[in-house]
């Protein structure tokens, strides 16, 4: 990088969250994604005991991960295991300081939180994504039903397709979330795929998130 390219990436960089800040938001017991309506017979489906993350996978112990990437704007996510294929926008904190999620009326529509890592670069990339709205299931309803070994592909607009593999797919109740565990870097290039999960009621809605842990394995 030369000039203009350092001063935009510098400032890029001192634009992000600290993860410490998001994880206090979460600890706070505050939705990530707070528009799940929970309004249909059956339910999403959540992620089974076996699906969890091994300590020693998550710690970073991973034969197969790949080099990292350099920043890129994500463009698609697509997760062939459950039939996503999506569009992704850029995603902040809204203005109460929550993670924010793409609009509620298009349900097939994911965000990149931007106040990470780009999906493929080194450190936790974050994409968050509906569970359902009023009219019915959403981008990622299916995301409970996941398994150890799934890929998740983040097509970048670089022209590079950043392949992450599953090792972990958990639902964490929203006043006790792990915010370190979830978002802290593991020191290779990780994804983090986010929505709504758990128990729901009318008065507050979900009660947790379903989180899919995933390292990047491979690029195309």
């Amino acid at each position: 990088m030369i000039g203009s390219e350092l001063a935009e990436e510098e400032e890029r960089r001192k634009k992000r969250a600290p993860w410490g800040v998001i994880a206090l938001v979460l600890l706070t017991g505050l939705a990530l994604i707070r528009n799940g309506s929970g309004e249909f017979d059956v339910g999403p489906p959540q992620p089974a005991s076996a699906a969890a993350a091994d300590s020693r996978v998550s710690g970073g112990t991973f034969a197969n991960a790949a080099a990292p990437l350099p920043y890129a704007v994500p463009d698609r996510v697509r997760i062939p295991a459950i039939q996503v294929d999506a569009p992704m926008m850029p995603v902040g904190l809204d203005a109460n300081g929550w993670v924010d999620a793409p609009p509620p009326e298009d349900p097939n529509l994911a965000g990149w939180f931007t106040g990470a890592v780009s999906p493929g670069e080194k450190g936790t990339a974050v994409v968050v994504g509906h569970v359902d709205n009023s009219q019915g299931p959403a981008v990622f309803y299916g995301l409970g039903a996941l398994k150890k070994g799934n890929r998740v592909e983040v097509a970048r607009k670089d022209g590079k397709t950043a392949v992450f593999e599953i090792y972990g797919i958990e639902v964490f109740e929203k006043n006790d979330f792990p915010g370190d565990r979830v978002y802290a870097s593991k020191g290779t290039a990780e994804l983090r795929v986010i929505t709504c999960g758990g128990g729901f009621s009318k008065q507050s809605g979900y009660a947790g998130n379903v989180v899919t842990f995933a390292r990047l394995v491979e690029v195309r």
